[in-house]
């Protein structure tokens, strides 16, 4: 499983220019992985993990590390802890990058907000998989 950990450092300093908090990270196999922030409109902030297996032809596993999430009864998290913030079948390598990632997650995380709020309906269209 290899990682294009160059391009990943490359769209990190990118990211850090759109979001406050953006870090890489290296894991004990000689990887990275990157640790982000984001706040959302509710003014909740979540503290993220994104791991990068066959980056990018892969798109990036992205956790909440905190708070702990309730899980989504519609498929929006995966049963490892996941969070589905795009169809895998949409990931292009070619146009995706982690500033891209991080921009659906933060979208993700305002819609889990409001499902919270509002007693467990996911606003928003949904693609079933």
């Amino acid at each position: 499983m290899s990682m294009d950990i160059q391009r990943i450092r490359s769209e990190v300093i990118q990211a850090a220019t759109q979001f406050a908090f953006v870090e890489a990270h290296p894991t004990n196999d000689g990887g990275v992985y990157v640790k982000a922030a984001l706040q959302t409109s509710a003014g909740k902030t979540y503290f993220l993990a994104i791991y990068f297996s066959e980056y990018p032809s892969r798109m990036p596993r992205v956790f909440v590390t905190n708070p702990t999430l309730r899980p989504t009864r519609n498929n929006h998290m995966y049963k490892d802890g996941q969070i589905c913030f795009l169809h895998p079948n949409m990931w292009n390598p070619g146009r995706h990058n982690i500033t891209f990632v991080l921009g659906r997650v933060a979208k993700w995380l305002n819609k889990y907000d409001c499902w919270l709020a509002n007693g467990g309906h996911w606003p928003g269209a949904e693609v079933k998989h």
